[in-house]
Parts: C-alpha cells; sequence; structure tokens
C-alpha cells in the first residue's frame, strides 16, 4: 500500500482553517486530522483523545527527549506536539495526515520531515481577515490587535510554504486542497520506481 501524504496546512486567525478542514475531512474518506498531545489540563467538553492527547509533563519531556514528537513547542509554561506514533501509523496505512499547526510547528515538520506537503492558507484580503475576525467577536481590541500584528509575522512566513491556498469560498479552497493531494501523489519522486522499471523498462 502506498505510504500517504503528510499534509501541514497553516494560517491567520481568522482565515477558517477548521472549516476548510472539516469540510475535506467529511469529504474524503482518506484524510486523517493529527490530533496534538499537551500538557494543560482539559477545558469544558474537551475529550481525551479527540480533542487532544492530554498528558504530564514529566510525560511530555520524556516524549521529547525520546524523539516520539514530529514537532513540539512551550507556549506559557505548557507543552504541544504532534505524536509521531500516531502519525506513522496512519501514513504506513496509507492515509494522508493533515496537521493544523502554525508556522513554527511547520517550520519544525520542514526540518524533520522535509517529504511533508506544506500549504498556506491565505484570506482574500488583510481587510476581509480583520472583518472575519471582528465578526467572530471572541477577542478584545487588546487581543485583535496583537492577532492582527502576528498576521504579518506569519504572512512573512507562507513564502517557506508549498502552496498557497486562497480561502475566498470554503468549496473552491477545498477543491484546491484536494488537487494538490492528487498532484503531490503523481509526483515523480513519490513514484515506486522498482515497480516502473519491472513493469515498463524491462
Amino acid at each position: 500500500m502506498p505510504r500517504g501524504l503528510l499534509i501541514v496546512v497553516s494560517g491567520p486567525s481568522g482565515v477558517g482553517k477548521n472549516t476548510v478542514l472539516n469540510q475535506l475531512l467529511a469529504k474524503k474518506q482518506d484524510l486523517f486530522y493529527s490530533i496534538s498531545a499537551t500538557t494543560r489540563a482539559p477545558r469544558n467538553n474537551e475529550v481525551d483523545g479527540v480533542n487532544y492527547y492530554f498528558i504530564t509533563k514529566e510525560e511530555f519531556i520524556a516524549g521529547i527527549e525520546n524523539n516520539r514528537f514530529l514537532e513540539w513547542a512551550e507556549v506559557y509554561g505548557q507543552y504541544y506536539g504532534t505524536p509521531r506514533d500516531k502519525v506513522e501509523e496512519k501514513l504506513n496505512a496509507g492515509y494522508h495526515v493533515v496537521l493544523d499547526i502554525d508556522i513554527q510547528g511547520a517550520a519544525k515538520i520542514r526540518q524533520n520531515s522535509p517529504e511533508a506537503v506544506l500549504i498556506f492558507l491565505l484570506p482574500p484580503s488583510i481587510e476581509e481577515l480583520k472583518q472575519r475576525l471582528v465578526g467572530r467577536r471572541t477577542e478584545n481590541a487588546e487581543t485583535l490587535k496583537k492577532r492582527l500584528a502576528y498576521v504579518h509575522e506569519e504572512l512573512a512566513a507562507a513564502v517557506n510554504y508549498d502552496y498557497f491556498v486562497v480561502n475566498d469560498r470554503v468549496e473552491s479552497a477545498c477543491a484546491k486542497i484536494e488537487a494538490i493531494i492528487i498532484a503531490e501523489q503523481c509526483r515523480r519522486n513519490r513514484f515506486d520506481f522498482t515497480a516502473f522499471k519491472r513493469n515498463f523498462l524491462l
């Protein structure tokens, strides 16, 4: 069975990553969403193994020392990371694994897994992104200001990604990501050349 693709999707807050990924996951049965591990306590209605894998700091640090994470970061005293064994299990079973992570995590994935496909989700414009963030009514003025300031840092890092997908319409963004997956599966460097030589050249 061909190994699946490791796919990273990043983008600024308000760009619509969750909406796009949820629709993709509903459409594609060969797509698996990777759940992160964290040391923070579960919030209301969060379930272990569904929202996150909730583990202790001691377990997480041991995981770092034993190279059990594809990428990890410490944020405000809590650790977050992508469990390597869960991802490898799905990839080897032929599933495409999607990671919804930020630019720092994506940089580590590129370093540790250069075959990964990095997709940056863009808003139609900065003005549209601001309207979406304001419309969510989930941030106060100070938090909104910080989020918008971070957007410029994210956009500067976007040049390190393989693909840009503008989320002007959810259906269109999903179709583009599906096309990227198909194109990546057809890349020459992913082809089984032993089978190619046996079937076509001998």
